[in-house]
């Protein structure tokens, strides 16, 4: 069984602080991608690079307090691939890929729109610039698996509040197209969608921080697991934390029945 937990930390000293690497120790993931890390390489300590039992990858943002991705692996890859080509967007941390023997495993973290229509300009560049990249992977003929913050809520079933939504980012139109060909023509796969097609408020894994949105589930799915079908097809089991709080996300793990590792 292999086991991989995504999460936004919204900050890693934050989310250590609330007591997220005491509760990876127990959870027994072969992968953890890690997203918005808000840290450069003199900020990550020994205990941030290698948690017990793993080796991180990171890729920073240039700006300060900025974005930035990471990896934390119990097996080690044959090799990293920082950033997907793009400048503009390599520059904030945004994509990093593990590649093992059978898969290559991402940590990706999309831009958010919300903070200005700059911003949303630039969240559509991205999408533009990243599904030349996605069609890569998936012609590459290996199995790929992207986890992450998607900063998009492909379905109604995926928001609480839906209707209240249809002109802000993260549920525009155009957004939701773009996921509806990453689920369609490109031949990805939304893996929770597969095993919980019906699920929704177990399913969201991002609350907002006004109007006690967490208290009463008001959350949005924007996290998640995207795979080619074969490995999508070896999906057991997800999970969604709320036990505790490390993020304004919570932790999505899912476990598939195969293995990273060749004489596995």
């Amino acid at each position: 069984m292999l086991r991989i937990i995504t999460l936004n930390l919204n900050g890693i000293r934050s989310a250590a602080r609330k007591g997220f690497f005491d509760w990876l120790r127990a959870q027994q993931a072969d992968i953890v991608c890690v997203q918005e890390l808000k840290a450069q390489a003199a900020d990550m300590h020994n205990d941030f690079l290698a948690p017990e039992g793993y080796a991180g990858h990171f890729h920073y943002a240039d700006k300060k307090g900025y974005s930035g991705v990471g990896l934390y692996t119990r097996h080690a890859p044959s090799h990293i691939i920082e950033g997907f080509g793009i400048p503009e967007f390599d520059a904030e941390g945004r994509y990093i890929e593990a590649v093992f023997d059978k898969l290559s495993v991402i940590s990706v973290y999309l831009p958010s729109g919300s903070s200005s229509p700059e911003r949303q300009e630039a969240k559509f560049r991205f999408l533009a610039q990243f599904r030349p990249h996605l069609e890569q992977l998936r012609r590459a003929g290996r199995e790929i698996l992207l986890c992450g913050d998607w900063n998009i809520a492909h379905r109604e079933i995926d928001l609480k509040n839906w209707k209240g939504n249809l002109k802000n980012s993260g549920f525009l139109p155009e957004e939701r197209a773009w996921m509806s060909e990453l689920f369609g023509p490109l031949g990805f796969v939304d893996v929770y969608r597969r095993l919980y097609p019906e699920a929704e408020g177990d399913a969201y894994t991002w609350w907002s921080n006004r109007g006690q949105a967490r208290a009463k589930n008001v959350g949005w799915r924007i996290d998640y697991h995207v795979a080619t079908p074969g490995l999508a097809a070896a999906a057991q089991r997800a999970a969604v934390y709320k036990e505790s709080w490390f993020s304004d996300h919570a932790p999505l793990t899912i476990d598939y029945a195969c293995s990273l590792m060749p004489d596995a």
